[in-house]
């Protein structure tokens, strides 16, 4: 049977009919098989979606930690534990349950038993441990409160300052990559610079750009004690925490958190750095290259620049994987915008990759740039004076 449509009557328009025509000879065949695993792909990211910020609310009811030490519980014995309202917590025990983040033992509806296994456990409930996720669920959760200015911002192209986050976003954000940083800081990714771990056992000045809440900083300072540090970054709150979190960490006698930008750097010290990082935040700044050309004013003349970056690919067939998806998914609703948001608005971005990020430090006047070692999830860059 011919499924075009019929040739137009003596009033009807030729061109009008053979386009139509055209357009139905063209149309792409929809593959039932194709369109059910996407739809249900659908169905398996929407239940994550709305994972994330279920677990994160069982961290700050303090039901992971709960669950950790009580053993198999029902829903009304995890009420009487925590003060907490038994019909909520009989919803929240199947919503976790049904992603894989709380065990279920035995017993229905009220008298349903649940648990943590040793690896949720672990995941939820151990901030130290390079497996803890809890800090993702909090810093994602909060980038998602931007999606109304987000959506303006596509139209107008502006962009959405770091600053302008909720207060969830920079508190998860060292959460989420604190473990990384003990996992892997000090142990591989200092000692891949060259001659870098040798001169802060000895005695050198640090600088943290963009440091945050200063995790990174402390765990240098501990590791390298006759070192001397400076944290900077130009959210205020940020740096208070900072301070604090120094001082309760026994450093604070060689740690100074300062409310600066990369540009501070330039004057201070004498003879300059033994090694300036950039902890995860280069492609969040509006203007890398000027960062990264302080620092190249600002560093010793055998000092070394360590950028420390989310995993990204040079091509974008590299980067349709599952880590890809999530990082490009996190640069568009926080570091692109960032990186917008003030002059000259680079808007780097999360996956600029390795080649951009190398010929970045070249004109920058780096005189040689290098991944010097990496991780699943990072990538660790060398840059020499």
């Amino acid at each position: 049977m011919d499924a075009r449509p019929p040739r137009p009557l003596a009033n009807q328009d030729q061109t009008t009919w053979e386009a139509e025509m055209t357009a139905t000879e063209s149309a792409p065949v929809v593959n039932p098989e194709a369109l059910e695993q996407l739809v249900g792909q659908v169905i398996a990211d929407a239940g994550g979606a709305l994972t994330l910020p279920l677990a994160l609310l069982g961290d700050r009811l303090g039901l992971f930690t709960t669950l950790a030490s009580s053993g198999p519980v029902d829903p009304a014995a995890l009420a009487a534990r925590t003060g907490l309202s038994e019909r909520y917590l009989r919803e929240w025990l199947l919503a976790m349950a049904a992603a894989g983040y709380v065990t279920y033992d035995d017993g229905e509806g009220e008298t349903a038993r649940y648990r943590l296994s040793a690896e949720q456990a672990e995941a939820f409930t151990n901030p130290d441990s390079p497996a803890y996720v809890i800090g993702a669920c909090q810093n994602l959760t909060a980038a998602t409160r931007m999606l109304d200015r987000l959506t303006d911002a596509f139209r107008t192209g502006e962009g959405i300052g770091w600053h302008e986050h909720h207060p969830d976003m920079f508190v998860g954000t060292e959460r989420f990559f604190r473990p990384g940083y003990l996992a892997h800081l000090t142990g591989e990714w200092i000692p891949a610079l060259t001659g870098v771990p040798e001169r802060l056992t000895a005695g050198g000045r640090v600088a943290d750009v963009g440091c945050g809440l200063g995790a990174s900083t402390i765990i240098m300072a501990q590791a390298y004690p006759a070192s001397e540090f400076i944290g900077v970054d130009y959210h205020g709150p940020s740096i208070e925490l900072a301070r604090t979190r120094a001082a309760e960490a026994g450093v604070a006698d060689r740690v100074d958190f300062r409310v600066a930008g990369a540009s501070d750097l330039v004057a201070d010290p004498a003879g300059g750095y033994q090694l300036i990082a950039f902890f995860d935040c280069l492609h969040d700044m509006p203007d890398p290259l000027g960062a990264l050309r302080a620092a190249r004013a600002a560093v010793a003349d055998d000092g070394r620049v360590m950028l420390v970056e989310p995993m990204s690919w040079d091509r974008v067939g590299d980067a349709l994987n599952p880590l890809g998806r999530l990082l490009a998914g996190a640069s568009l609703l926080v570091c692109l915008p960032s990186g917008l948001s003030g002059p000259p608005g680079a808007g780097l971005g999360n996956q600029a990759g390795p080649r951009r990020t190398c010929e970045l430090a070249r004109e920058a006047g780096f005189s040689d740039a290098r991944v010097a070692t990496s991780t699943d999830f990072n990538l660790v860059y060398e840059l020499s004076p």
